[in-house]
């Protein structure tokens, strides 16, 4: 039953789908700023100064709420960090060897991993609907992001990169709950952080000289780092590792819609089938029918 300070379950749901879009949203909404960036900021010293300022934020805001969780909830905090910064490092290095749309569709490839390490590791069983959505979700990545495949280093750390993603997101379903919100995100951002900075630290961190860079770095750091990853942690207390997976594939939609609104890009046939298909199949997993959220959220023991 609710508690009367919490909307119903099903409620809850929809709340957290719709703050896990908007997570996606300010994601899709880097690259054009990252793509610019990039040619003044080496690529590992923007993520360090990127999670380092995001870190700092959410500590200032609440500096006791990593205390406040159970030793358990920080093992597990600082475990989902250090794959999520892990997954930032190779994804990070593997575009630096392979082509961005390339790299693109292998880095959303964590839609096809995600229900199969939910399936394996959490012992829940993934609905034909869902099945069929990640097939189109798939589908629509392949359609947005590639245009030829070699398999080469910057391939295979991208698609390592991409099965790390989905760890992250099996592993935030799982332990994720809301009264550890908040000291679970400072705690993951702070250990993103760390991990980020190591490649950069033997010769220090190049920092931007201009400033829009600034701006761009302190929306990226704030905005996209800082208050999503609080409302992701948040919405997967609510929501199955598979459905997020699935809600978070319209980051390339959103990326592609920023693209061409903001960025100069043309709009293209390939956007509008590729972002129908990945739009279809999050119509069709909301379809899917529901069960109960404590059995649709299955949360390990702490």
């Amino acid at each position: 039953m609710s508690s009367p300070l919490q909307p119903p379950a099903g409620r809850r749901t929809g709340l957290a789908t719709l703050a896990l879009l908007g997570v996606t949203a300010s994601w899709g909404s880097t690259f054009f700023l990252i793509k610019d960036l990039l040619d003044r900021v080496p690529a590992v010293d923007f993520l360090a100064l990127r999670f380092s300022i995001a870190a700092v934020a959410l500590f200032v805001v609440a500096p006791g709420a990593v205390r406040r969780i159970s030793s358990g909830a920080r093992r597990r905090g600082l475990a989902l960090g250090l794959v999520y910064g892990l997954a930032q490092i190779m994804q990070t290095i593997g575009l630096e060897h392979t082509a961005a749309s390339v790299s693109g569709f292998i880095t959303g490839m964590y839609v096809v991993a995600t229900p199969l390490l939910a399936g394996w590791l959490l012992h829940e069983r993934i609905p034909a609907a869902v099945w069929a959505a990640v097939a189109l979700s798939a589908a629509g990545l392949a359609v947005l992001s590639l245009r030829g495949l070699s398999v080469g280093p910057g391939e295979l750390l991208t698609l390592a990169a991409a099965m790390l993603y989905a760890v992250h997101i099996v592993g935030l379903g799982a332990w994720s709950k809301a009264p550890d919100v908040y000291g679970l995100a400072v705690l993951q951002m702070a250990v993103i952080a760390v991990v980020a900075a190591l490649p950069t630290a033997y010769d220090g961190i190049t920092l931007p000289s201009r400033g829009a860079d600034w701006a761009a770095v302190l929306y990226m750091a704030l905005v996209c780092g800082a208050m999503a990853l609080l409302a992701q942690t948040w919405a997967q207390a609510h929501l199955p590792p598979t459905r997020a997976a699935i809600v978070m594939t319209t980051e390339p939609v959103f990326a592609a819609a920023f693209a061409v609104a903001l960025g100069g890009e043309s709009f293209t046939g390939r956007m509008i089938v590729g972002g129908g298909l990945v739009l279809t199949a999050m119509y069709l997993v909301e379809l899917a029918p529901r069960r109960k959220i404590e059995a649709e959220v299955p949360h390990l023991a702490q």
